[in-house]
């Protein structure tokens, strides 16, 4: 005991110190009890090979306990062997080796110990769920007291004293016939040695308290995450400065610790309306894909294709709350919408070159394939779009100088004429312009998900306006042309000599 005596008097003033101290003889039980209500609550994923008694401490545990059951109640506690269950990081169960079923006296506390002292357990949430059994209780107006405290354990608990020792300020609980349950949930327990205290109070002036005894089923447990976080929110595990701990991510406005709170949430119509924005502005895309196919573009058509239905179900797996539809696992679903999204941008600028199809393809493929690997290094990078963005757009303009400076000697280079500008390069820049603008100076998680939409409409919009025009050697699709049951004379563009001997 260290005392710092501090005075603002005169030199040599004397300070008179007086301290008390009171001591409480105990007698936990024999000692082969308290061995074992010691042993047992150590962290155990199965008996150390070599210890000795670890064939027979379970054994010798229980019939300790069944053996001195009536002999207990002349002790000043009472001792449960309860043994940790390791589950998963941050995740422990508490089981109980006599059954969940704990006997309540009066003459004295019942004590479990919850062992946190790992070094990991700090970071998730303690909780234990009491469940009183009505039938077992011979007093009507009885009271079960309980209280949770770290690193000392209250030996006495009556009516008048507080959940309280030197070391830590406990948690109270009580049960009785009418109100029968009782939960307690500690967040982020402190690293120690935690106990539980339970001991059955009687009213003032009642007689046959001494014999009463209550029954009281307990649940002990250490999660990461109360309740998995509910439907509105999702547990993740954190790791920082060294410390490893858990929480909830809500969504749909919810807040809490475990995404409880519905202070801001969203109502299930503004939920559904979000989720039907979401998905149904990606069938904009239909008029794009109507336009490729008809000018042509099959390879394009299919990207498009492709980025339509991965972005619907996507986002349909993406939203909070009860509006939600996977088909796939989300992870896979969050990875080919950015990879068709980004795929697309890059696919539609290098058709807007009109490059040789043989270096056209080799750039969609080798373009695709290093966009796939920069997805799976960091798939949220900026670069993921800006990269591909400004080398198209350094391939197509350099391939419209280069056919503008060849003007003289052909007859056509694209763009060829001011209408092209003005009615579908001009619209298509403008919209896909707003597009980067919405979708990098306007979005919120508060506004996402009609933000978002309006990107999808204005990216879909812009590539119906920016693809080129169909080759004039090609012909536009007839189907009573390509469906017939005649015989046809088949014309070849290419002239062929063939030598006759």
């Amino acid at each position: 005991l260290q005392i710092t005596v501090e005075s603002l008097g005169t030199a040599n003033a004397s300070v008179s110190v007086e301290m008390l101290a009171s001591f409480t003889a105990c007698r936990p039980g024999s000692t082969s009890s308290f061995l074992n209500f010691s042993s047992l609550n150590q962290s155990q994923t199965g008996p150390r090979p070599g210890s000795p008694g670890a064939a027979g401490s379970s054994s010798l545990a229980t019939g300790e306990a069944s053996g001195n059951a009536s002999s207990q109640r002349s002790f000043c506690l009472q001792t449960q062997p309860i043994v940790r269950e390791d589950l998963d990081v941050v995740s422990v169960r508490y089981r109980l080796l006599n059954g969940p079923s704990v006997p309540v006296t009066s003459l004295s506390p019942t004590l479990l110990l919850l062992n946190l002292n790992t070094g990991m357990d700090s970071g998730g949430s303690l909780v234990v769920n009491l469940l009183l059994n009505k039938t077992s209780v011979g007093l009507a107006n009885a009271t079960v007291a309980a209280c949770v405290s770290a690193a000392s354990p209250v030996l006495s608990l009556n009516a008048t004293q507080n959940c309280s020792t030197a070391f830590f300020q406990g948690y109270p609980l009580s049960m009785r016939t009418s109100s029968a349950e009782a939960m307690l949930i500690v967040l982020y327990p402190q690293t120690d040695v935690w106990f539980l205290s339970l001991q059955l109070i009687c009213p003032k002036g009642q007689g046959g308290c001494d014999g009463a005894e209550a029954k009281v089923t307990v649940f002990a447990y250490l999660t990461p995450c109360f309740n998995d976080c509910g439907p509105y929110g999702q547990c993740s595990l954190l790791r920082r400065h060294g410390y490893l701990y858990a929480g909830c991510s809500c969504k749909a406005g919810w807040g809490g610790w475990s995404c409880t709170d519905d202070a801001k949430a969203q109502s299930v119509g503004a939920q559904n309306l979000a989720t039907l924005l979401l998905t149904l502005s990606n069938l904009m895309f239909l008029p794009a894909i109507a336009v490729a196919t008809y000018r042509y573009y099959l390879v394009e058509a299919s990207v498009y294709t492709y980025t339509m239905f991965f972005s619907t179900f996507y986002h349909a797996c993406d939203q909070p709350g009860i509006a939600v539809l996977c088909i796939m696992d989300y992870d896979t679903l969050q990875y080919c919408d950015f990879l068709g999204s980004v795929v697309s941008i890059w696919v539609t600028i290098l058709c807007m070159a009109r490059v040789k199809k043989i270096l056209k393809y080799v750039l969609f493929i080798l373009g695709t394939l290093l966009i796939a690997m920069s997805l799976q290094l960091d798939r949220r990078g900026v670069w993921n779009m800006m990269g591909p963005c400004l080398f198209a757009l350094v391939i197509m303009i350099a391939a419209w100088v280069s056919e503008g400076s060849q003007a003289v000697k052909r007859s056509h280079f694209y763009p060829s004429s001011w209408k092209r500008w003005v009615f579908y390069l001009l619209p298509g820049i403008t919209l896909a312009f707003i597009a980067i603008s919405v979708y990098a100076f306007m979005e919120t998680n508060e506004n996402y998900y009609y933000t978002h939409s309006i990107w999808h409409v204005l990216v879909a919009c812009s590539v119906a306006f920016l693809l080129p025009p169909r080759d004039k050697h090609k012909k536009p699709w007839a189907w009573s042309q390509k469906l017939t049951c005649r015989y046809q004379i088949c014309q070849n563009d290419r002239e062929e000599l063939y030598a006759v001997t």
